[in-house]
């Protein structure tokens, strides 16, 4: 028997501060709003798709007249119409987007043409400001001011208003967005021009010749523009001077005046509320996975307010101030934490003052695991930016105002989660809620944010990949309808292929109005080949297609008012799916048992193919996979069901890496900011280390291997699913050479060292039939770990409190009270000879007081399979010792098939006490 226990003891010392924790988050969010009115339905909202395919779009600014400006990082500005509905190049700006690396190779940088905004009197000046890296050899990135004349930008009317020094070896970073406040003063970012590449922490590495891993020289250099938000007043003859207020008096030695706020990694998206004048921005933060003593904290991206001049940290310190430590590259050892009260910075290449003006924290601050104190931002990759504040009083007369409940608040958004936050603030400016806004509606990598003329929000949006023309790049806007909606329509078939003839189904079931108004439904059932459509006027028809081919039916509804709109199902007659079966013989069908065999067999029938059985379809053009995976990704697995597609059978590691953030960074078969997978299959081939190295660095991040290219840590994922992923990129080194399928029946063993929970899958791809694409359908079963964690039953209890903490993948169990249970739903306990419970009964920190558990069948009451002792209370005092689970074996009354599981907490005299903790237990036979 393999004894294993799905949480550590370092997990249980959380418990009690996690609780705590959650008390503060609820009394935080119970502060006084000062929102009008209630949330809108999101179904108010629409969004509507500009232009796409765009070059990497990164900023943008809306005309008076509803025109878009935006640019392009390789210098493109280009300009959209909305009369015309096209985008036209209007300029080619000559830019560097190229460093050298430290073989003196060039590669892609963050350079190039890189923020645009209009001048506050534009419609009388016709100004224009961009910034960016000019072409050429020297390194310095510019703000200039050019002339918009009709759809013409007048590159003879440039005035280079600003210099930035920067260097163009071993670098990035770069920041580049242009704001402005109510009285004319422009606010431009820069970032802190430093290689991540010697740490994952803070770069401030101060050996000779190692600058540009110093940060130092930039962020905490109070002399130097890089770093920073400049705030400058541009004058007409294409100078600037400097608005009081600035972090630095004019004339302070060894600083700069332009310099507003400092200490910034890369603040690449920056928003200035008009009507407050502050300023808020997202600060892309580092790469380090978990904190390290002697070195600094857990990586985090930070959302900042600054509603006066300041410091705000960086290199020594992220979040809300968690201080790194003055480490020596030298020695590679670890100093004192520097202090955000009085930060210093002696470092060789600085050559601003020493003594730096105290760090502020920021706003809101989240790693890539999960956020106890921010939850709403998720888990995932990370890439911080601030879009506008909007305010109703701004956009009189226009078409489509926002409604009240966004007033004064202001518009985040995070690049690598594809997520838009709106916050609220109290009559001092400070935070009082955070919330998604358009959860439902997808984005892909939104870059820039900006509300035009007519109350419409417009979005740039990236796209996938960096470094890219993507196909999912898009300039959008986001419409609100305050009146009479479309009908939101919903199309389906009970089956999509078949053979024929073929009697479908069709169903409208799902489509509503949300105005409550009657609906008309007509159905267009057209022969992609050719031919009049079919007409059907019912909501949810039968129609039979006697002839193959390929056909679509599209479903149009309209409302009371004319308003209408559509959705489409696409058919194919004339090749039925296959049918595959996957199945346990011989051995319990809901857990495996890490060293014992287990029995399965496939069964395969095709209408056109033939079957398994008859010998019409070889054993070889079957695929059967093994994997093991993350439970909760499992249960996704197997919720599929069967699936019918064109598509081949995607291994788990790849169905893993396509639901991550993995392609933000990489490309199969061409570099982007991170090495092609083929690339990294290549060099890891035949590495008998290569698994375990490479998920652990998907996990905690690192760098080194390609050029300046930094993994950012993923703790948000199991080892299990990265060691999957990882699998699947080894296999990339070959692209001729298959994964081995096990045999469609026999005997897999499970690895004794597996912690996941196990998923057999088994997929037939057909021959295609009528000249129509071939049809696949895959089958999965999956068969959980024998350590089951209370926590992950997703089924009914009673009596119970749940908490989650961290990257656990479940929560843990507090048993209340006398006479409460958790329920697993339909599990096959045949075999099951005893199960060991680990239990924790902290009396100090819980008054809990113990209790038993008892094991039944189909009810609460139902069959008694076995029973702990009377389990004591731990009366240790030590955090050390008092969260410590006790273990208790049961033996258990041998039963077959599946029933529904209870385990049900029993004290008789407990009263209102709380019970236990019970986290785990473990299944054996």
């Amino acid at each position: 028997m393999i004894k294993r226990h799905f949480f550590s003891r370092q997990s249980y010392k959380a418990v009690i501060p996690l609780c705590v924790g959650a008390i503060g988050l609820l009394a935080y969010s119970a502060r006084p709003l000062t929102d009008p009115g209630n949330k809108p339905d999101e179904n108010r909202f629409t969004k509507v798709v500009l232009a796409e395919k765009l070059n990497e779009p990164l900023e943008m600014a809306i005309l008076p007249d509803e025109r878009v400006l935006f640019i392009e990082r390789h210098g493109q500005v280009q300009l959209y119409s909305p009369t015309t509905k096209q985008v036209k190049t209007i300029a080619t700006i000559p830019v560097s987007t190229k460093y050298k690396d430290k073989e003196g190779h060039e590669t892609e940088a963050e350079d190039g043409l890189l923020g645009i905004n209009l001048d506050p009197n534009f419609e009388k000046n016709h100004w224009v400001y961009l910034y960016y890296s000019p072409a050429g050899n020297e390194s310095k990135n510019i703000l200039t001011r050019y002339e918009l004349r009709g759809d013409e930008l007048v590159l003879s009317s440039k005035k280079v208003l600003l210099e930035v020094a920067t260097q163009r070896e071993q670098c990035c970073h770069t920041g580049g967005s242009i704001d402005w406040d109510r009285d004319g003063n422009l606010y431009l970012s820069t970032g802190d021009n430093t290689s991540p590449r010697a740490t994952l922490y803070a770069p401030i590495d101060e050996r000779p010749g190692r600058a540009p891993w110093d940060a130092q020289k930039s962020s905490g250099n109070t002399n130097d523009l890089r770093g920073k938000i400049l705030r400058i007043h541009p004058e007409a003859d294409g100078t600037y001077t400097i608005p009081a207020g600035n972090l630095f008096p004019k004339g302070t030695p060894k600083t700069r005046p332009e310099i507003y706020t400092m200490g910034h990694r890369n603040p690449y998206r920056i928003s200035v509320d008009k009507h407050t004048g502050y300023l808020y921005w997202g600060d892309v933060g580092p790469d380090a996975g978990e904190d390290s003593v002697g070195v600094g904290p857990t990586a985090e991206d930070e959302y900042n307010q600054a509603k006066k001049a300041g410091n705000f940290g960086w290199p020594y310190f992220v979040g809300n101030n968690k201080a790194y430590y003055a480490k020596d590259f030298t020695t590679g050892k670890g100093g004192a934490k520097f202090d955000p009260a009085h930060p210093i910075n002696n470092s060789p290449n600085n050559t601003g003052l020493n003594d730096l003006p105290p760090a502020q924290p920021a706003m809101i601050w989240y790693p890539a695991a999960e956020s106890k104190t921010f939850p709403f931002m998720g888990t995932g990759g990370r890439s911080a930016m601030a879009g506008p504040t909007y305010y109703k009083e701004d956009f009189k007369g226009a078409k489509r105002l926002f409604p009240d409940y966004y007033n004064g608040k202001t518009f985040l958004f995070e690049w690598m989660r594809d997520m838009i936050l709106s916050v609220s603030y109290d009559a001092q400016g400070n935070m009082t809620k955070t919330e998604r806004f358009l959860p439902n509606m997808s984005f892909s990598h939104p870059i820039d944010m900006a509300f035009g003329p007519n109350g419409d929000l417009y979005v740039l949006e990236y796209g996938t990949g960096w470094f890219l023309k993507n196909d999912d790049s898009r300039l959008v806007k986001i419409e609100f309808n305050a009146g009479n909606r479309r009908p939101n329509v919903l199309a389906s078939a009970n089956q999509k292929a078949g053979a024929v003839p073929m009697a479908v189904k069709l169903s409208s079931e799902g489509t509503k109005d949300f105005d409550g108004d009657a609906m008309t439904y007509q159905w267009k059932i057209y022969n992609k080949a050719g031919g009049q459509p079919t007409v059907l006027n019912d909501a949810n028809p039968t129609y039979t297609i006697q002839k193959p081919g390929q056909y679509k039916a599209i479903l149009t509804v309209t409302d009371a008012h004319g308003l209408k709109d559509s959705r489409e199902v696409d058919l194919i007659a004339g090749n039925q799916p296959p049918t595959v079966a996957l199945e346990v013989t011989k051995g319990n069908k809901s857990f495996y048992f890490p060293g014992e065999p287990i029995v399965y067999k496939v069964l395969v029938n095709d209408k056109e193919d033939g079957s398994l059985a008859n010998g019409k379809i070889q054993a070889k053009q079957v695929m059967v996979k093994a994997n093991y995976q993350d439970e909760a990704n499992a249960q996704t697995s197997s919720e599929a069901g069967h699936k019918f597609s064109e598509a081949t059978y995607l291994g788990t590691g790849q169905v893993l890496m396509e639901k991550s953030d993995c392609k933000a960074c990489h490309f199969m078969d061409k570099k982007s900011v991170g090495p092609a997978f083929a690339e990294v299959a290549k060099r890891y081939k035949g590495d008998a280390n290569a698994v375990a190295s490479l998920s652990n660095k998907i996990i905690k991040g690192g760098g080194g291997v390609w050029g300046d290219a930094i993994m950012t840590a993923h703790p948000q994922l199991g080892q299990s699913d990265a060691s999957e992923i990882v699998k699947y990129i080894l296999t990339l080194s070959d692209k001729k050479v298959a994964t081995p399928s096990l045999p469609t029946q026999g005997t897999y063993t499970p690895d004794k060292n597996e912690k996941g929970t196990l998923v057999l899958q088994a997929s037939y791809k057909d021959k295609g039939a009528n000249g129509l694409p071939a049809q696949t359908t895959e089958q999965a079963l999956v068969l959980r770990n024998p350590l089951l964690a209370i926590g992950s039953s997703n089924s009914q209890s009673k009596g119970i409190t749940l908490f989650k903490m961290g990257t656990q993948p479940y929560p843990f169990v507090i048993v209340m009270a006398s006479d409460t249970y958790v329920k697993f739903d339909q599990l096959d306990l045949t075999g099951v000879r005893t199960m060991d419970f680990a239990v924790a009964i902290p009396k100090a920190q819980l008054n809990a007081v113990g209790g038993r558990i008892e094991i039944h069948i189909d009810s609460p009451t139902g069959q008694l399979l076995g029973q702990t002792p009377e389990l004591m209370p731990n009366e240790s005092k030590d955090p050390a010792e008092m969260l410590k689970p006790s273990m208790t074996k049961v033996s258990i009354t041998p039963v077959t098939g599946q029933h529904d599981l209870y385990f049900v907490f029993k004290n008789e005299k407990a009263g209102k006490s709380t019970l236990f903790v019970p986290a785990t237990v473990q299944l054996s036979n």
